[in-house]
């Protein structure tokens, strides 16, 4: 006698559609996203500084290098063959040198140290007239220091321009800005030289640069592209031309297809207050709604549609399934 399978009651069938409608349910609810926490640290306001034009302080006459300690120096004296000595200036600026002992040079430039050695050589009565000529064989801080967005320390032998030094440093990156500060012995405030874009006009601002001149390569800033964009990542700034959201996003590849296209947020920090902005790109893209510029360190997030990422994965087929699953339930 075969056992006989009952049909399933009526408060089983309730039980097994409410289970599964839950299972869709959580299937189909928005993701959660973390809230932020509170403002980040307070950050300094970058203040614009105010572009040097006069050609005065950009074009300086031509200047000797100054002798510091650690400079490796040949000297001699015309036709006098036994009188060539090489010192190294020590830390204190001076070298100790043959008949006249030692003697401060540091802070002189090579004419003056020759004419004070010189002096120095007549007041001991070595020699009459004696024409002494000094030789930089090693400048140890002969040299311009390149800091901020590029680190180097680039060799100046006598005079070099400034695009000359920045190329010897490896080139401006994309994040560099085009306005430099310059920072050099002597002169009271730093140079701020603006190189532009155009070549022919970068070339005005193409100044002298002395050893012991310090040039500061700022950061321009870049946007962040977080989401659902084809290519994430940062985009360098322009600070000839806004950047607007549609620019960054055509920047980034486009828009990739599980993106929540209504739901694009723009995340600004201003001191120590962050906010969140939601834009609607299609709205944007239609000409419907302004196209917004971006600023410096904007994040510009977009989230996913967690349908067309339910999709996008292949998992069409899982949710007919799962639709027509619940149909079949619902009839028995």
């Amino acid at each position: 006698m075969s056992a006989r399978i009952s049909p399933p009651s009526r408060r089983s069938s309730r039980l097994l559609v409410i289970s599964l409608l839950w299972a869709v349910a959580l299937l189909c609810s928005p993701a959660c996203f973390a809230q932020f926490n509170g403002p980040g640290p307070a950050v300094e306001t970058p203040t614009t500084a105010t572009v040097t034009t006069d050609r005065a302080l950009l074009f300086p006459p031509a200047r000797e290098a100054l002798l510091a300690a650690g400079d490796l120096i040949s000297i001699h004296v015309f036709e006098q063959a036994d009188y060539a000595p090489e010192v190294r200036l020590s830390a204190q600026g001076t070298v100790v040198l043959p008949l006249i002992g030692r003697v401060q040079l540091a802070g002189l430039t090579l004419t003056q140290a020759e004419q004070f050695i010189e002096q120095r050589l007549k007041d001991a009565g070595i020699y009459r007239n004696p024409q002494v000529t000094i030789q930089l064989v090693q400048g140890v801080n002969q040299e311009a220091t390149v800091a901020g967005e590029l680190h180097a320390a680039v060799p100046i032998v006598g005079s070099r321009r400034l695009l000359d030094v920045l190329a010897a440093a490896g080139g401006l990156p994309a994040t560099a800005s085009h306005v430099i500060t310059i920072s050099r012995p002597g002169v009271a405030e730093p140079l701020v030289v603006d190189l532009g874009t155009d070549p022919l006009r970068s070339s005005l601002a193409n100044i002298p640069i002395f050893p012991g001149d310090t040039i500061i390569v700022s950061r321009i800033g870049v946007v962040y592209m977080v989401g659902d964009f084809k290519t994430s990542g940062t985009i360098p700034l322009n600070q000839y031309a806004p950047l607007t959201l549609m620019e960054a996003t055509a920047l980034s590849g486009g828009l990739a297809y599980p993106g929540k296209y209504n739901d694009v947020r723009v995340i600004r920090t201003v001191g120590d207050h962050r906010t969140v902005v939601k834009v609607d790109i299609q709205r944007i893209l239609h000409g419907k709604d302004p196209d917004p510029i971006l600023q410096a360190n904007d994040i510009v997030f977009l989230p996913d549609d967690f349908l067309k990422s339910f999709i996008a994965n292949g998992n069409l087929g899982t949710l007919f399934g799962v639709v027509s699953l619940l149909i079949t339930v619902k009839n028995l």
